[in-house]
């Protein structure tokens, strides 16, 4: 895993807590006694009287306690009874959302048909991580010294859709993680483009507020994990082990291969596509995935991935303890 995601769990004691860190560019975040009723009644009056309607960025409080998951990446992320709120509830460090340009809303549903005024990128993720790190003390997890990873994946047109991403992101500076000459000042949140992604509009950006999601025939091009902090790609596109018995020799020497080289690189690893029913397939691949340092074990089940790293995660039991 690339030194930017060891993380380790701690309470944050700075002057100002939202200040994260810079990263260098290196090829690669006197009482008065009053009756207990009484008192409760006027506890409750106050709380009442301050606490604002629920809206989608305040909908749902900070869970504290939850062990973040360095490797649990919600796919479709939005499609959750709660979006966002479900992952981090389970330990989620990293979630994913498709968005849709419409009307000027970037709209978060995975078709288009299903697009609703309102249920924004601002509505379901900016905001409330903006309220989150906030209450948190400048940590989307109390106590923990990393970076949630927010992967957007552009459905629309991409360099409309980006230029709309670039400016919400702009809006939340002391949010997000940014990227000026070659240099990370790494914040509570680290966006990261996929989709539809406008790679020369990217590149050209003095600064940057997402970084690009590379797929393996980038491993090769030589870009910068300043610009490219993350591979994805297709696991049938590459392998044809699906968890039904031992994995290929041929296979697992390949899988191990493309973490070292992204890792030489500074970039960071995820696959999509692969077994995500709950059986003996899905925990042969993710323990598969976990050994060879995978980075990100992409899942819809949220429980299911949180109690399988738990267990099985040597980097989670140690974190844990």
């Amino acid at each position: 895993m690339p030194a930017d995601r060891r993380r380790g769990r701690r309470e944050f004691s700075r002057e100002s807590p939202l200040d994260r860190r810079d990263v260098a560019c290196c090829g690669d975040r006197g009482g008065m006694d009053f009756p207990r009723n009484a008192l409760t009644l006027v506890i409750g009056v106050v709380v009442a009287t301050l606490a604002p309607a629920a809206t989608p960025a305040a909908a749902a409080p900070a869970t504290y306690g939850v062990e973040p998951l360095e490797r649990a990446h919600a796919h479709n992320d939005y499609e959750h009874e709660r979006p966002l709120h479900d992952a981090l509830d389970h330990g989620f460090t990293s979630v994913e959302a498709d968005v849709w340009l419409v009307d000027g809303e970037l709209r978060v549903p995975h078709d288009l048909v299903d697009a609703r005024p309102g249920v924004t990128l601002q509505s379901l993720y900016l905001d409330p991580l903006a309220d989150r790190v906030a209450r948190n003390g400048g940590s989307v997890h109390r106590g923990w010294d990393g970076s949630l990873q927010l992967l957007i994946d552009i459905k629309s047109e991409a360099s409309a859709t980006y230029a709309a991403i670039d400016e919400a992101l702009r809006a939340h500076p002391q949010l997000m993680t940014r990227w000026t000459d070659g240099r990370m000042r790494e914040r509570a949140v680290t966006a990261v483009v996929s989709g539809n992604r406008p790679l020369a509009v990217m590149a050209d950006q003095r600064t940057r507020l997402a970084g690009y999601d590379g797929r393996l025939a980038d491993l090769g091009s030589g870009m910068p994990a300043t610009l490219m902090p993350l591979v994805s790609d297709n696991w049938t596109r590459h392998f044809t082990w699906q968890g039904i018995g031992p994995m290929p020799e041929h296979e697992r020497a390949r899988l191990r291969q493309i973490v070292a080289t992204a890792h030489g690189h500074g970039y960071r690893v995820r696959f999509w596509a692969t077994p995500d029913l709950p059986g003996p397939q899905r925990d042969a691949l993710w323990t598969e995935l976990v050994r060879a340092g995978v980075d990100h074990v992409n899942t819809d089940d949220l429980a299911g991935l949180q109690a399988f790293l738990l267990a099985h995660d040597p980097q989670e039991q140690q974190a844990a303890a």
